[in-house]
């Protein structure tokens, strides 16, 4: 199982506005500490963390942000409409398409998502994959 995710950023007050137009529809709650951001869902107090964790921090070596040739982070959304509102709140926080929304059918008949990049340039999916979901 996946524990966290990592993402670089420099410039985290950037990065806050994007992953604030989307995080929080999607269940996540924010920890803002001088190490960056930490989102993580909600659960009950009497349970362990849900995973896995979403972290947005500058390097540890100090050295400048770089989105990963490759690497992308998938966060599920509810429905088909909640990727669309997504899409367009993360685009108005300052980050730029990768892909409208829409079905792939290459990933399966019920799989609509869109492609964000986020200020720093890591690449962010949102999807829903419901059939009942037209």
């Amino acid at each position: 199982m996946i524990s966290y995710v990592c993402v670089g950023a420099d410039d985290i007050p950037r990065a806050k506005r994007f992953y604030a137009a989307i995080l929080p529809a999607l269940g996540y709650r924010v920890k803002e500490g001088p190490e960056g951001l930490s989102y993580a869902l909600a659960q009950p107090s009497d349970q362990l963390a849900l995973l896995p964790e979403f972290y947005v921090k500058p390097p540890f070596d100090g050295s400048p942000a770089s989105a990963g040739n490759g690497t992308m982070v998938a966060f599920q959304a509810r429905d088909r409409q909640q990727v669309r509102t997504l899409h367009s709140a993360a685009l108005q926080a300052g980050g730029s398409d990768e892909g409208q929304p829409g079905l792939r059918d290459a990933y399966g008949a019920n799989f609509y998502v869109c492609y964000l990049r986020d200020p720093q340039g890591n690449k962010i999916a949102l999807f829903a994959n419901d059939p009942n979901d037209a």
